[in-house]
Formats: C-alpha cells, sequence, structure tokens
C-alpha cells in the first residue's frame, strides 16, 4: 500500500510497572503525566477508577495500599508530556454510564467555570448541573440507568506576577535593599538631591570605574565639579628606568640621562592628557641646586600609547638622571 508522506509506524505505550507491599501507597513513575485520566492503572489485571489514584509530578498515590505482589502494579501512559514545553491549558473529556437516580459523578480536577456536561450527547446548560468543587459534578435532574454523561473539563493554569519582556518594564517597587550585584556595567547611577551615593568596598572586590569616563560630583550648592582621573603614574629610579611601582604603565624606557619613554599598559582614548612629575635628587645632588626646580618636560609628541619626557633642572639645563622620578598623567 502507497503512503502519501512518510509510512506509519507503531510503538508499545510506555508503561511502568510495581511490586505491591500491602502497605506502601506512592510510587515514583517514569514521567510524569497530565493528570490522572492520562495513565491506565491496573492492579493484578484488575483496571483501577482514576478516583482510587492522583498524581503529583512523577508521584502516583492511592488511596488504599494496593495488595502484596510481585510486579503486580501496572501503570500504562496514554501519552508522554513533550520535553521543554510548559502546559498551560489541557482538555479532558470524562466518560461515564449512569446509575439509576445517580446525580453526582466525580470527575478529574478542572478549573471552576472551565467544564462542559453532555447527557445522552446533549450539552447541559449550567443551570442543569453544579460544578464547584474542582472534582464533582452534580446534575439537576436525576439519571435514568444506562445514561451516558460526558464531562469535558478545562484546566487553565495562569502566571501571576510575571514581569513583561518588555523595555523599562522594572520599576525600583520591584527591587529589594541591600542588593549584592555581580560585575554589573553601569552608565548612569543617580541619586536623591537629599541622599548621599556611598561606595563600598566588599572583600577584594571593590567598585571598578571606568578611567575612559570623567565623574561628576555634586557640590550641593547646585553646581556640578568635574573629577578628572588620573589615567596612569609610575615611580622608577632615574639611572635604570627600573619601576618600583605603578598604574596603567607598563614601562620605562631609558633613552639616556635624564630622558624617558612612558609606554601605557592601555591606549588612552587619545593624546589630549597633561603629565606632571617630581624628583629625589641623588645623595650627589643637593636639595639647594635642583630641589625646587625638578619638573618634567614633554620630549616630542604624546601619542595615546606613549609619551616621551626629560627630567632637567635649571641649574644645568639639561637632562639629569635622578635618584627616584615620580610622573602622573591626568585627562
Amino acid at each position: 500500500m502507497a503512503f502519501i508522506g512518510n509510512q506509519p509506524f507503531t510503538a508499545a505505550f510506555l508503561t511502568d510497572t510495581f511490586s505491591g507491599t500491602g502497605s506502601q501507597t506512592a510510587y515514583t513513575m517514569t514521567v510524569a503525566p497530565a493528570n490522572t485520566s492520562s495513565i491506565i492503572v491496573a492492579i493484578t489485571g484488575v483496571l483501577q477508577d482514576p478516583s482510587t489514584y492522583s498524581v503529583s509530578g512523577t508521584t502516583l498515590t492511592f488511596s488504599a495500599a494496593p495488595p502484596s505482589g510481585t510486579s503486580n502494579i501496572s501503570v500504562r501512559y496514554l501519552g508522554i508530556p513533550a520535553s521543554g514545553v510548559t502546559t498551560t491549558a489541557y482538555r479532558t473529556v470524562t466518560d461515564f454510564t449512569a446509575t439509576a437516580a445517580q446525580t453526582s459523578f466525580s470527575v478529574p480536577s478542572y478549573t471552576v467555570g472551565y467544564i462542559d456536561v453532555y447527557r445522552n450527547g446533549v450539552r447541559l446548560v449550567s443551570t442543569d448541573f453544579t460544578a464547584t468543587t474542582g472534582t464533582t459534578v452534580v446534575l439537576v435532574n436525576a439519571c435514568t440507568s444506562g445514561d451516558s454523561v460526558v464531562t469535558e473539563s478545562f484546566l487553565v493554569s495562569s502566571v501571576l506576577n510575571a514581569i513583561p519582556a518588555t523595555a523599562a518594564s522594572i520599576s525600583s517597587t520591584y527591587l529589594a535593599s541591600n542588593l549584592t550585584i555581580t560585575t554589573p556595567t553601569i552608565d548612569t547611577i543617580t541619586s536623591a538631591a537629599s541622599t548621599a551615593l556611598t561606595l563600598k568596598s566588599a572583600g577584594t572586590n571593590g567598585v571598578v570605574i571606568d578611567t575612559s569616563q570623567n565623574l561628576q560630583f555634586n557640590s550641593g550648592y547646585g553646581s556640578v565639579a568635574t573629577a578628572y582621573g588620573c589615567r596612569a603614574w609610575v615611580t622608577f629610579v632615574g639611572s635604570s628606568g627600573a619601576i618600583s611601582g605603578s598604574g596603567n604603565c607598563s614601562s620605562i624606557t631609558r633613552n639616556g640621562a635624564g630622558d624617558y619613554t612612558f609606554n601605557f599598559s592601555t591606549a588612552l582614548t587619545d593624546a589630549n592628557y597633561a603629565i606632571i612629575g617630581t624628583c629625589k635628587p641623588t645623595s650627589a645632588q643637593t636639595n639647594t641646586s635642583f630641589g625646587r626646580n625638578l619638573v618634567v618636560y614633554y620630549n616630542g609628541t604624546p601619542s595615546t600609547t606613549a609619551f616621551r619626557f626629560l627630567t632637567i633642572t635649571s641649574a644645568t639645563v639639561g637632562p639629569e638622571d635622578f635618584d627616584k622620578n615620580y610622573v602622573a598623567v591626568f585627562r
């Protein structure tokens, strides 16, 4: 026989088997069925009414403990929930054959207001039955023996207090105080006019500020003062260029006596920066002739990655090696 598309194939329903103990009522299933009507349960070959057991996740719980026996409990799954899919609503149809004068029917759990009832194929209006418990339907008019009663229920779930996936949907109302934020990138921090903004260091993790940006501080009198950061600094030995301490300085190149190149570890955004420095005389140099005249001059054109400078004194009007040089870069 020819088929359009793929040839149909068959597969056995997934089945779990358990051994009763005579006292155990709860059993762990392989998968989580949607509800009690999504599985067929048999004990010693006898089909069990869904009202005699309940399911919660992968736990099957009997209202009375099944008798002892080896593999005498069978659970056959009529369908396996798809992996990774969240079910928000589903439909359950339950068929009953009424007994004489029967009015009450136990149905799988339903959401009140989301159930239809049919009697002998005719849909009943809401005044013909009561369905307010979530598990029971009671007819107004008693059934005749053999009547067909069908319930069609809908279990509906809702997501409450969810944050919409839209821009600016979160306000400070939903944020707790004393939050710990791990490595955030914050463009702007705004503090109320009457509230001081305090930056704290926690253990080895401090507040990291991008040095390519400027900080602005409100003086409290309506004006704003800008704090231009120190972009790099170094302390080094004049005779060798050996670094004693530094920040954003990868190395000092000694081009000659009192002639050095400062190399940045991280390039600056532009070369419009200023440098300032001072020096400590050697033992052969006196504070009288050198101490008050030690300055740092540019030598050439600065770049974003390095600049060349001289340490000189008005006493000799030429480059000099000093014991220690202290240089800082501002922008």
